[in-house]
């Protein structure tokens, strides 16, 4: 868990997986996410697994990580196809994996399948050193489901669970943030993305367990940040 008050600046930013997902999204998009994560540091420029290589030059020379999004952002593919486009994100060059479970076999009640795809998917990842994250999409999931995919999280041992894609009907909730991180203690690490948009929220999903958060409003949060301490420091005066 992070403690907030001991949150500066520069460890805030590297929570941000600074995200840009969109359909239409070009190279001049892509240029200026980079420079954003570049001139504040942040952990990673979360995208799709085609722009891997393009992100990675602008990126070039700083810390920042390249993270691909695989089978994004339904989860509908085969398990042989998500470890085929991992294998091809992580050959490009991507540093950190997000992946979209199979939400339709959760549904169904296959653990099995959703096992075996997380350790095939955990599995390529170990191998070549690069992080990985299982997106669960907990807005069509259940409470009981949520924690059963936790308990195989927990055996699996990615490095984070994700609460959401930002596609579904709802993003993160502190609800679910606190169901993950209670159910997968310190073995897993939870990531929480989808309509963190302010600082508030970002404050909330952090203090509820997330150690990382998705968004595409990173500037914004990082302002409310600020404001807030420059508020706090002039009434502590």
């Amino acid at each position: 868990m992070i403690d907030i008050r001991s949150l500066d600046e520069k460890k805030l930013c590297k929570l941000f997986d600074h995200t840009f997902l969109k359909a239409y999204a070009s190279k001049k998009d892509f240029e200026k996410l980079c420079q954003e994560a570049r001139e504040n540091d942040f952990m990673m420029v979360a995208i799709n697994s085609y722009p891997v290589k393009l992100c990675k030059e602008f990126l070039k020379g700083t810390d920042v990580h390249a993270g691909a999004a695989i089978s994004f952002p339904l989860g509908q593919s085969t398990i042989e196809t998500k470890c085929f486009e991992t294998r091809k994100a992580i050959e490009d060059g991507a540093d950190e994996i997000d992946y979209v479970i199979n939400i339709g076999k959760v549904k169904d009640k296959d653990y099995d399948y959703i096992r075996k795809e997380m350790e095939e998917i955990v599995k390529i990842c170990r191998e070549s050193k690069v992080l990985v994250k299982v997106i669960f999409e907990n807005c069509y999931l259940e409470k009981e489901e949520i924690i059963e995919l936790c308990q195989i999280a927990k055996q699996v041992k990615p490095d984070f669970i994700k609460t959401s894609t930002g596609f579904g009907t709802s993003g993160a909730t502190i609800e679910d943030v606190k169901l993950m991180k209670e159910t997968v203690g310190d073995e897993v690490k939870v990531k929480a993305a989808g309509g963190i948009r302010d600082w508030d929220t970002c404050k909330a999903m952090i203090e509820a367990g997330a150690e990382r958060i998705g968004t595409s409003a990173s500037l914004n949060i990082l302002e409310g940040f600020r404001s807030e301490r420059q508020q706090n420091k002039g009434t502590s005066q």
